[in-house]
């Protein structure tokens, strides 16, 4: 197969374009610099020039709070420019985020469930998931939730590094959601485009837990003398909203199965991170 992926240079794009790379792929690599998605005009010239079979789109506007001060630039992303990339791809998996819905529920979300974002954020997440579905062409919109990875900013890298200096921190116990690993979740996309599964789908790290317990499992798997205080979402305001309830559940039999997120969490200070 012939992949070509957008915002390869990111987090959840390197670790794609390397797990298409050990499935044997052709892969097409287009980082931002080489493709802004939201020239439609350079979107269709590159994809028709590459003459891929199927697209990752991992190109996306990923500042939760700075979509707060800037909800036009981030939906201009996330939204339309999701929409070109879809029109132009023979078929597109596109990565979208549990902050379409409202945090509100008390069970896990599935894909048929009401969606309610409350961010500007999720707001514009959701204006690329309608503009992909819109543009008429066979298409895999796939949720996940609380990405981290070894090629960007992510919160266990946060973690390690306060604990480098300090003897304990304040970490959020009142939002609970999926960790995912981006080394996990990569090859579940690419398993989607060879398989061209198509409509929504929910793929995220197995079991669910607080940020509170996702860092006292870092501090833990780590072997830092670090403590994580709990505090309340009251206590730890920030400009975005951040969804309460996040825990993604998939109804589609055929959908990726990712390992727990204990296991993501292994597997990635397992990468030298640590080093």
């Amino acid at each position: 197969m012939r992949l070509l992926v957008t915002g390869a240079a990111g987090m959840l794009g390197r670790d794609v374009v390397a797990a298409a790379e050990r499935a044997g792929h052709d892969v097409v690599a287009l980082a931002r610099r080489d493709l802004d998605i939201a020239d439609a005009d350079a979107v269709r010239t590159a994809i028709a020039d590459a003459a891929p079979d199927a697209v990752v789109n991992c190109a996306a506007w990923t500042d939760v709070d700075g979509a707060e001060a800037d909800e036009d630039g981030a939906t201009r992303i996330n939204g339309a420019a999701a929409g070109n990339v879809a029109a132009a791809a023979p078929f597109v998996v596109h990565v979208s985020s549990d902050y379409v819905f409202d945090g509100s529920a008390t069970q896990p979300y599935v894909e048929s469930d009401p969606t309610g974002p409350r961010s500007a954020y999720g707001r514009s997440k959701l204006a690329g998931e309608l503009a992909v579905a819109e543009a008429g062409v066979h298409h895999a919109i796939v949720r996940s939730s609380w990405l981290f990875g070894v090629h960007g900013r992510n919160f266990v890298a946060t973690m390690l590094k306060l604990a480098s200096d300090r003897d304990e921190v304040n970490v959020v116990a009142d939002q609970i959601g999926c960790p995912t690993f981006s080394g996990h979740l990569a090859p579940a996309l690419v398993e989607i485009a060879e398989q061209r599964l198509g409509g929504v789908l929910h793929v995220a790290g197995g079991g669910q837990c607080s940020w509170h317990e996702l860092a006292q499992a870092t501090f833990e798997e780590a072997g830092v003398s670090c403590t994580a205080n709990a505090v309340t979402t009251a206590e730890f305001p920030r400009p975005a909203p951040r969804p309460a309830w996040s825990v993604l559940k998939s109804t589609r039999p055929e959908a990726p199965v990712l390992p727990t997120w204990r296991e993501g969490l292994t597997s990635y200070l397992k990468t030298g991170v640590l080093q």
